[in-house]
């Protein structure tokens, strides 16, 4: 196994995951932030993983993207045990991860942006070489059904959407093969959200496996294959496409037996009902009982 650089097979076939985790786990002291988690991503597929705050998310992504080690279980990519040490460790394999603060400079230009910290120079003074920059970032933006007419433009003065859709070309251009996008669409309306979806599907037509990020079902079933749900650090649900229907999956997202249980508890309960104001005292409402609390005695 090694830490840095993983072994590398040829001509993998589709149905071989490029990324596998087994039982993988996380914890912080007493604290488990993952437990057994497995997950397996392939080239061509858009693998959603949903779950609400605080379900383990952010520790999957660090792990997979090198910011933290797993202390439980194995990762595997192309077949090979591996480990990364640093983030740069997990791009040089062909990882990339789009946050969802992008990791953009809102006053440097788009060209700047696609190839910050990957400066092409030229010459004997290694000189920018901002023609070739301009060149490459229009030519890979319009692969993606991206037009800017002006490159120096600064990306503060772009959409969301195209913010997006701007970090997944740099991430595609300079290798990856597998594309982790954190909550890509959470801030963002309708309409930018169906560009990024659009996006995704295109990056996942270009071969590469994505690793969707996020907490609605209704746009992860738009553009998934696979879907992972977790649930205070545990694999809830784990099934293909094929298997489950967006009504199925948002249930599942929205809690599965606790929205049962919440439903049973409202069933008295008349939405319709309209209070007339008056004014309340501190301390006047009561706190509502449990379902399974007995009434107090008089």
């Amino acid at each position: 196994m090694s830490s840095a650089t993983v072994e590398r097979h040829d001509a993998a076939p589709s149905d071989t995951p490029i990324l596998a985790l087994d039982g993988v786990g996380k914890s912080y002291g007493n604290v488990h932030a993952l437990r057994g988690v497995s997950l397996k991503v392939r080239q061509g597929e858009v693998t959603c993983v949903l779950g609400d705050n605080g379900a383990g998310k952010s520790t999957l992504i660090k792990i997979i993207s090198g910011l933290h080690e797993h202390t439980d279980g194995t990762m595997t990519l192309d077949g090979a045990e591996c480990r990364f040490p640093s983030p740069r460790a997990a791009q040089a394999s062909g990882i990339a991860t789009v946050y969802q603060d992008l990791a953009l400079a809102p006053l440097m230009s788009v060209w700047r942006n696609f190839f910050l910290g990957n400066e092409l120079r030229k010459g004997p003074f290694r000189t920018l070489d901002i023609a070739r920059m301009k060149q490459i970032c229009d030519e890979e933006l319009a692969k993606m059904g991206i037009i800017i007419p002006d490159l120096d433009r600064p990306v503060g003065g772009l959409s969301g959407g195209q913010r997006q859709c701007i970090a997944i070309a740099r991430a595609i251009y300079f290798g990856a093969r597998v594309i982790i996008l954190d909550e890509p669409t959470a801030a963002l309306g309708v309409k930018q959200s169906g560009v990024v979806l659009r996006y995704i599907v295109k990056a996942r037509d270009a071969g590469l496996g994505v690793i969707f990020i996020t907490h609605n079902p209704h746009h992860a079933h738009l553009v998934g294959n696979h879907f992972v749900i977790l649930k205070l650090g545990r694999v809830v649900l784990d099934a293909h496409r094929d298997e489950l229907t967006l009504e199925q999956l948002t249930t599942e997202m929205a809690g599965g037996e606790e929205l049962a249980e919440l439903s049973h508890e409202l069933r008295g309960v008349d939405p319709g009902k309209v209070v007339a104001p008056a004014e309340v005292e501190h301390g006047q409402v009561e706190a509502p009982a449990r379902p399974d609390e007995e009434e107090p005695s008089a």
